[in-house]
């Protein structure tokens, strides 16, 4: 044959080559029998040059196999398939009589030279049988240490498990650990103990984490009534940094029901009276007396005034840190002096209509518009070349037309038509986030009287008619229902490289307000070992709420940041701590929120 022996890469007629293999194989069996003597095993002397077996490495000889110990090679190689990654083989030989530990790991390019070496002291009546005791008593001290180390893979697997380890940290995957896994023993210190305030509104929130949350579901009756009293008397409990068995700590149980209750005007139980704006297939369908009865309007109307009346009075006396206004239009945010980087009480509107604005304008209201004064100060060279051309032009740009001799040819618009003309940057904001309105001061009371007595404050007809705006606080008020949060925690299981593993989440539904986030994650740092995961679902009409809108007081108040006392509030300090930061958001709001080794992280 012309080809390599022991290879056909047409292979035509295998049969005969099977055949030529067994009648070697037997040929050279018998002649060995003949000399006497026996092979060493790290040396395949029967297997011809550049064969490759059944397994990768050089061939090992059995004297128990018929037909001379020779191992065949595999009739269906070729040179595609022929590569196998190299593997280290343990050489034994007859000096290593006092112990069966001294393994000689041997790679294969050495393997010929070792297996020279050996065959030459290697005897039929010294080495034979000795050697495979040994070589078995190795074998199964092997599987030993082997059992003790746990290890369930071949040295190929293990490099493929690596490599999958390298490439997952290459591509920045996060791998989820198992909730048995214990912590570190040194924790590195927290780079961030504190996210940015969010004033939106949240309508779910969902947190995961490898640690199960089921401390926060099937609260004891004893558990959910001090948790009740301790939101209405603002009894705060402090917490340990970890805690190890969250499911047995009736405190921190205590306080995840005392976070979830907020106080809501008015109060339907078979109507959900949050989100408003764009709900009307939510309450399509759903009884409403009230929607023909002009008598009962106007009674709802009348409690929802004196609800709106008693708030504004707890917030001037910071007894109420804030409180939401949901309308089907619009909502309005009111603070306490103190919060939101303001000295003063402060109001936020949003989203407004020119309609709106000008009727605050006649009723006396000072307000800004933030975003607009942004814009406008980015292009005030811009602006200030536009105005002095607007000026010298003062009958609508037509004094050209008259210089020609063309002016009477024209009809000219109507003055009407002209003004429009001239504000319709301010109508194009209708309804966008560019339209939030703040008034601050005083002027916040003049709001409020505004809103008692806006006919469009409540809608005329469809399935909201007749039905006042939604008042959400952290604080009792009165008139008010004591609500409370929906939370419930699920186990799912996710497919984590060729396995599955436990994830654990917990969900909250609800009008989740700023300082229920953060008490909810203040708790969830020390029950779930400083690390989870968070997503944020926004009520997008009020993203633009963390529109910073004190910057002509933001010097002042920032000299003294603790000038304002709200210790009688209600909220937690750190919860009050973190509020009364100025907003760093702008018109986006926090959509997830991560914690690692005990250090905050979020996205917007």
């Amino acid at each position: 044959m012309s080809q390599q022996a022991g290879y056909s890469p047409s292979f035509k007629r295998p049969a005969e080559i099977l055949r030529m293999r067994r009648k070697r194989a037997r040929s050279e069996g018998v002649s060995s029998n003949s000399q006497g003597s026996i092979s060493c095993p790290a040396l395949g002397t029967s297997s011809p040059a550049g064969v490759r077996p059944f397994s990768p490495g050089p061939l090992f000889s059995a004297p128990t196999r018929p037909g001379g110990g020779v191992k065949r090679r595999n009739p269906f190689a070729n040179i595609e398939n022929t590569y196998s990654p190299k593997k280290r083989l343990a050489i034994y030989t007859d000096r290593d009589t006092d112990t069966l530990d001294n393994v000689k790991p041997v790679e294969p390019e050495s393997v010929s030279v070792e297996g020279e070496k050996s065959t030459k002291k290697c005897s039929a009546s010294e080495g034979g049988l000795h050697f495979s005791e040994r070589l078995i008593e190795a074998e199964k001290q092997n599987q030993e240490l082997s059992s003790k180390k746990r290890l369930s893979f071949t040295e190929d697997d293990s490099l493929f498990e690596e490599e999958e380890e390298n490439l997952a940290v290459e591509r920045n995957v996060p791998i989820l650990k198992s909730p048995q896994a214990g912590l570190p023993c040194s924790i590195a210190p927290p780079v961030c103990v504190e996210y940015p305030a969010d004033w939106s509104l949240k309508t779910r929130l969902l947190f995961t984490s490898p640690l199960s949350f089921s401390w926060a579901e099937q609260p004891k009756a004893q558990e959910q009534a001090l948790g009740l009293t301790q939101h209405c008397r603002a009894q705060y409990c402090s917490l340990p940094q970890s805690i190890q068995d969250p499911r047995s700590c009736s405190e921190l149980r205590c306080a995840f029901q005392q976070c979830l209750q907020y106080w809501q005007h008015p109060s339907l139980p078979w109507l959900s009276l949050f989100p408003r704006i764009n709900a009307e297939r939510s309450f399509a369908g759903r009884s409403a007396p009230w929607g023909h009865d002009a008598a009962l309007q106007q009674c709802l109307m009348n409690d929802w005034s004196v609800s709106l009346s008693s708030l504004y009075s707890l917030l001037k006396a910071r007894l109420c840190p804030y409180f939401y206004l949901c309308s089907y239009q619009f909502t309005v945010l009111f603070r306490a002096a103190g919060l939101g980087g303001s000295s003063s009480v402060s109001a936020m509107l949003t989203p407004s209509t020119r309609g709106l604005r000008e009727a605050m304008k006649a009723d006396g209201i000072e307000f800004t518009l933030p975003l607009v004064e942004e814009r406008r100060k980015s292009r005030q060279a811009t602006k200030e070349r536009g105005e002095e051309e607007e000026e010298e032009d003062d009958d609508g740009g037509f004094s050209w037309l008259a210089e020609m001799g063309v002016g009477d040819k024209i009809k000219k618009p109507d003055n009407i038509s002209i003004q429009l003309h001239k504000e319709r940057s301010s109508v194009c904001l209708d309804h966008k986030p560019e339209s939030l309105v703040c008034v601050e001061g005083t002027h916040t009371f003049t709001l409020i009287n505004f809103l008692m007595s806006c006919k469009s404050l409540v809608a005329a007809t469809g399935s909201q008619a007749g039905l006042p705006p939604t008042l959400l606080a952290p604080t009792p008020f009165r008139g008010a229902t004591l609500h409370s949060l929906k939370a419930r925690s699920i186990n799912v299981k996710t497919q984590v490289r060729a396995g599955y593993q436990d994830v654990c989440s917990l969900e909250v539904t609800g009008p989740v307000m700023p300082h229920a986030l953060h008490a909810v994650a203040r708790l969830l740092r020390p029950a779930q070992r400083g690390g989870f995961a968070g997503t944020l679902y926004t009520h997008e009409p009020t993203a633009v709420l963390n529109t910073h809108a004190a910057a002509a007081e933001e010097a002042l108040f920032a000299a003294a940041p603790g000038s304002v006392d709200l210790s009688g509030c209600g909220l937690h300090p750190g919860t009050t701590q973190q509020l009364q930061q100025a907003p760093s958001l702008g018109k986006t709001a926090l959509r997830q929120l991560h914690m690692s080794n005990y250090s905050y992280s979020w996205k917007s």
